[in-house]
């Protein structure tokens, strides 16, 4: 069985393009350049320039001596958090609006929920002289008002989604709604592993420098480029999707996704697609989503701006079903106090969103000398006024 995406946009049965006639072209453009624009040598050149000189790459391993310590197993951090823009996702942006430029686009649109794909959006539109507007739910909006005078102050129009729960998924839809009205000079910059083929294979592969450096940056530390296990939080799931990459066909390394749970799992308050989810189709793929009976979709809640998205990116539902890769669940009260515990022990304030993905070591026994590698996908400045809140600081 393969992880990867087939010739038709598929893992396994989720995928595809599910897509108004409106949208045809634009998505069918991507889909015929993308590769070839990828594999282009003045495209990787530019790229990779970039991804040293202006996000930092490569980002550290780390070593996580005092947690190590408490948990008794060896745990690396891949520290996404120290990229330009403080998240993983500008590994993406800057990919995807290198592609907008080759294919002749100059209005960039986009999503986002925590606020740090807007950003690395902002950011790059403003690297390249593009337009930019970014939609976020009116919610996000008021818990991650740094990020919106963040995407500000780089120039970009940031418009509030009013309808259904003013979160990432209303965001997404509003978004569509202006790439199906302004089809020809626009590019829709999608931050995570979601969307109609080709956006999750695309979205993967710009994010795969992330377990690439892990090979190599694990070698010099452990003399293997395998570890036992990769963890890593999954909203959409593009961290995740990165940090797993050149390990999805190698079953000897174990993957781990770890979902927010809020309040949890049964109490019509959280985001854990792998456990409340059924098949069905949202933002254009076929993927496991939380909905009604009826087919309507649920909404989905977190105390993680970046976690609150009803369904998962096709290749984790595949993941999933395929038990590939093992899911499990983290409420509100189990990610607050791990990313509380990373602080105080390692000096490393995490985003909400990756707290999650530290929780697992409170979840999950594993071997004094099992290599864990953690992807660490943001820090947690944008989420001071939660952590505040929530620890009455």
């Amino acid at each position: 069985m393969s992880y990867n995406v087939n010739n038709k946009g598929y893992y396994g049965e989720f995928g595809g393009a599910f897509i108004p006639e409106m949208l045809y072209p634009n998505v069918e453009e991507l889909r015929q350049n993308y590769l070839k624009v990828m594999a282009e040598p003045e495209f990787q050149k530019e790229f990779n320039q970039l991804l040293k000189d202006y996000v930092g790459r490569p980002s550290p391993l780390y070593f996580a001596k005092r947690l190590s310590e408490v948990y008794n197993t060896k745990i690396y951090l891949k520290r996404e958090d120290l990229n330009h823009t403080g998240a993983h996702k500008i590994n993406n942006t800057i990919g995807q609006i290198l592609m907008a430029k080759r294919l002749g686009k100059t209005r960039i649109i986009a999503e986002t929920g925590a606020g740090q794909h807007g950003v690395a959006t902002a950011t790059v539109c403003a690297l390249m002289g593009l337009e930019c507007i970014v939609y976020m739910g009116e919610i996000d909006i008021e818990r991650q008002a740094p990020n919106v005078a963040r995407m500000k102050m780089l120039g970009a129009i940031v418009v509030p989604a009013l309808s259904g729960s003013k979160t990432l998924k209303d965001a997404t839809n509003e978004a569509i709604r202006d790439w199906i009205n302004n089809p020809v000079n626009t590019h829709y910059i999608i931050g995570s592993v979601v969307g109609p083929h080709p956006y999750p294979d695309m979205v993967a592969r710009f994010q795969s420098v992330i377990s690439e450096e892990i090979k190599e940056q694990l070698q010099a530390h452990e003399q293997t480029s395998k570890p036992d296990y990769v963890v890593a939080c999954v909203g959409g799931g593009s961290n995740a999707a990165g940090a797993y990459y050149h390990f999805l066909e190698d079953t000897s390394v174990k993957l781990i996704a770890v979902e927010a749970a809020g309040h949890g799992i049964d109490s019509g308050e959280s985001a854990a697609t792998s456990v409340l989810g059924r098949e069905g189709i949202i933002h254009g793929s076929k993927t496991l989503l939380m909905q009604t009976k009826d087919g309507q979709i649920t909404e989905p809640y977190s105390i993680s701006a970046g976690l609150d998205y009803p369904g998962v990116g096709p290749m984790h539902a595949h993941l999933f079903a395929s038990g590939r890769a093992e899911f499990l669940s983290v409420t509100d009260n189990e990610a607050m106090t791990a990313g509380m515990k990373l602080a105080q022990l390692e000096g490393i304030i995490p985003a909400i969103e990756s707290a999650h993905a530290l929780a697992v070591f409170e979840k999950k026994q594993f071997n004094p000398n099992d290599i864990v590698v953690l992807c660490l996908s943001g820090r947690g400045d944008k989420d001071l006024d939660t952590y505040i809140k929530y620890f009455k600081l």
